[in-house]
């Protein structure tokens, strides 16, 4: 899907680690929330509260996930998920186009 009909757009920005990563939020009519944003390049290390997937749109990056020891390569085109309550990794090789959909 690439465009989102009927929604509320949060207008202040979500800025983590010094603006090496940006997002706005999305609010669908049943409640459900997405962000999109930008990753730059850098390492960078996320909580989470409730399951995620993140989908990205372009660029590329590796992500370690809760649990793993291993790092896996994710382009444009790609997702990943991310179980509630945990924290992973990932380090962003190019500047990168994301939407984050959480999932409960």
């Amino acid at each position: 899907m690439s465009e989102f009909l009927n929604v509320t757009i949060i207008k202040e920005a979500n800025i983590y680690f010094g603006g090496g990563v940006t997002s706005r939020t999305v609010i669908f009519a049943d409640g459900s929330k997405k962000t999109l944003g930008i990753m730059m390049p850098g390492e960078y290390d996320f909580g989470t509260g409730a399951p995620e997937v993140m989908e990205i749109l372009s660029g590329k990056l590796t992500v370690k996930l809760p649990g793993s020891e291993e790092w896996v390569e994710v382009k444009g085109g790609e997702s990943f998920n991310v179980a509630g309550d945990s924290r992973f990794a990932m380090k962003v090789t190019e500047l990168s186009d994301y939407c984050c959909s959480f999932v409960g």
